[in-house]
This record gives structure tokens, sequence and C-alpha cells, in this order.
């Protein structure tokens, strides 16, 4: 019983097919397959359950496999350790953002972050809330950007900065010839916003409920991008987080932009990563970095 075994056991366990798990393990079918059933002869049970054409793992596979995660996870905390211990600050770091501030935020910061930690390299990925904590908690990524609130038992976490929000109107909308919006100003509008699985979509809704806003029923956006398009054709009018305003196509003609009167409403966007993380110098570094450029823009 070895490392690999676990490996070919978990590619198969997210794969579900022998042939895309050899693929992602970087070895022949053959030799997968060969290696699983000597894995199941060692400890005397059956993992997989193979079926033509399908696969699934037995009850106790699953359990295994949980262990067998944990496990390659821990491995790979100690090779990362043994790299960057003598420059914590080198190196790659895998940052996961979700869709609502990555395309914003990076722009702003990115020329920064490779000036102050030129000997760090970024992989950068994007997917919403839910998947990037688990892939954080698996280990598949180092860092996630998001908006906090958020299910972050196990995980450490770290305000990074306020962001407001500022309502998306048709340039020809009644409520455009104003320069500042109060939040009761939006009773009886139609809402646009994300479709399920966007924490902005979530925000949006508890700041306007609250005022009595009707969300449009027959429309969910995937990008804020879609959403400025259907106010622009006056379907509704959106909220769009402060950092979106000030991207190149949010002036674009159609779209009038008003922000809030203050307090205004705005959503807190932190940063996550695992407590048994190795790369916790580059994270607090690439923190402030972000924290402090925001800051200075603010």
């Amino acid at each position: 019983m070895n490392l690999k075994d676990f490996k070919y056991l978990v590619a198969l366990a997210d794969t579900g097919h022998f042939g895309k798990a050899a693929e992602k393990a970087f070895v022949s079918q053959p030799t997968l397959s060969a290696q699983l059933k000597k894995l199941e002869d060692y400890l005397g049970v059956q993992l997989v359950e193979r079926r033509p054409k399908q696969v699934q793992l037995t009850e106790v596979g699953q359990r295994i496999v949980e262990r067998a995660r944990r496990i390659l996870d821990e491995s790979n905390e100690i090779v990362a350790l043994a790299r960057h211990h003598a420059d914590p600050l080198a190196g790659k770091i895998k940052v996961a953002l979700i869709p609502t501030i990555g395309p914003y935020l990076l722009p702003r910061v990115m020329r920064r972050i490779r000036k102050t930690l030129p000997e760090l390299g970024l992989m950068l990925y994007e997917y919403q809330t839910e998947p990037l904590l688990k892939l954080l908690r698996d280990g598949e990524i180092d860092l996630g950007i998001l908006a906090l609130p958020a299910p972050t038992d196990g995980l450490e976490s770290r305000p990074l900065y306020e962001e407001a929000f500022t309502v998306a109107l048709p340039s020809g909308h009644p409520l455009a010839a104003q320069p500042t919006i109060r939040s009761q100003d939006l009773r009886g509008q139609t809402l646009l916003l994300l479709e399920d699985g966007h924490c902005l979509r979530d925000q949006a809704l508890e700041v306007c409920s609250r005022v009595g806003a009707r969300e449009a029923d027959d429309f969910r956006a995937t990008s804020l991008e879609t959403l400025r398009q259907m106010v622009i054709a006056g379907l509704g009018v959106t909220l769009l987080p402060e950092l979106a305003v000030d991207s190149p196509v949010a002036s674009q003609r159609g779209l009038a932009i008003r922000r809030f009167q203050r307090p205004a409403p705005s959503r807190r966007v932190g940063a996550v990563w695992r407590r048994s993380t190795t790369r916790a110098a580059a994270i607090d570094e690439l923190c402030t970095v972000i924290a402090q450029t925001i800051g200075e823009d603010g």
C-alpha cells in the first residue's frame, strides 16, 4: 500500500471511469486497474463495483477514499513545506475567486502583486462559492477570495475590503434623474438577479426584500455583464458591486449607475485558506497587497 494506490483510488472516485481516472493519474488504464486490484487484495475488501460502462465505489471504498484524500493532502503539504522553506514567497500558489469578484479585482491588483512579490506565481481559477470551498478543503487550491460571511468552518479567513453596492438603471429610468438612490426608492421595482449559486444573488435579495422590490420571475443571469445588457434593454434594475462599476463596459450607452445614499449597503470581500497550509507566509503577503491596493484606490 502506497501513496500511488491512494491517488489511483481518489482519481477513480472523482471520475467514475477507469479510463478517465488513468488519464488523470498519468498512467495506463491496465496499470491503474491492476494496482487497485492489488490494493483490494492487500486490504481484503472490495473497494470498487465493476460493471459494464459503470464504476461505483462500495461503502467501505467510499470511507477509505475520504481518508485517502486526507493522507494525500498531508503528503502534498509535506512536499510544499520542504520546497518553500528556503523562500516562502516564491513558487506557485493556486488562487480561486468567485465570478463577481475576479474580473474586477484582478486588473486592479495584479501589477502591484507582480512588483511586490516577483517570485510568486499565481495560478488563477474561477468558481462559485460552494465548489471553491470544496476545492480548498480538498487541497486543490491554496487560497480563495469570496464574499463573507461564508461557511468557512475548519478554514482560516481574513477580511480584505468592504465594497459598496450601486444601482444599475436604464438611462431613461425616472430614478436615473436622481444623483443618489435611497433603498426605499427601489420599492416596486423589478430586480434582475444572477442565477442560483452566486452569493451576490442572495446579498441583492437581502437588500431589496426589505423595501419590497420584486425579483423578475422569468430571468436569471449567468454573469454581471449579462445583467448589464438586460438593464440596458429596459427589463429591470440590478445591483452591482462597486469594483464592477469601474470596469471598461460599465459606462455603456443606455446604462446609468447611481450610488446609494450613505450608509450604502455593501458586501465584505475576504480570503480563506486551510489552517494546515504551508503557504501561510505567501498568503499573508498576498492578502496584504490586495487589501492595501484596494484601500488606496478607495
